[in-house]
C-alpha cells in the first residue's frame, strides 16, 4: 500500500518522499526549482486566492478554512482524481510552504484524500 505524507517544501528532499507534489497556488519564496525536486506542481488543487487571503494563516480560522477548502475540493474533481491516482500508485508527499505545520491546506487535503481510502501518514 502506498503512503501519503505532507512536508514543508523548505525541508530537504529525500528518496523516501516518493512522488513530490507542491499543493500551493503560489511558488514558495526562496526555494529554487532544483531544491524543490518536484515531480508535479498541482496549483489547481490549492485553495482559491480568496480563501487563502481570508484565512491569512490565522489558527483561529483553521476549522472554518478546512470546511471551506473541502467544499472547494469537492468542485475540483479532475485535480483531486489526478492526485488520488498518483497517490494510489506510489508513495506521495504533498509539499506546502506555510510555516504552521498543524494548520495548513496540505493537512486538509491529505485528510480529504484519506477519507477516500488513501493511507495518510501523520508524523508531526
Amino acid at each position: 500500500m502506498s503512503n501519503l505524507r505532507i512536508k514543508r517544501i523548505y525541508e530537504p528532499a529525500l528518496p523516501s518522499d516518493g512522488f513530490r507534489v507542491l499543493v500551493d497556488r503560489i511558488w514558495p519564496r526562496g526555494v529554487s526549482k532544483t531544491a524543490a525536486a518536484l515531480d508535479l506542481w498541482l496549483k489547481e488543487i490549492a485553495p482559491s486566492g480568496e480563501l487563502r487571503e481570508w484565512f491569512g494563516h490565522d489558527p483561529a480560522r483553521f476549522d472554518e478554512f478546512a470546511t471551506r477548502y473541502r467544499s472547494e475540493l469537492r468542485c475540483r474533481g479532475e485535480a483531486v482524481d489526478q492526485l488520488r491516482g498518483i497517490a494510489k500508485a506510489r508513495d506521495t508527499t504533498l509539499l506546502y510552504g506555510a510555516h504552521d505545520r498543524h494548520a495548513n491546506q496540505a493537512i486538509v487535503l491529505a485528510e480529504f484524500l484519506a477519507e477516500q481510502g488513501l493511507h495518510f501518514e501523520r508524523d508531526g
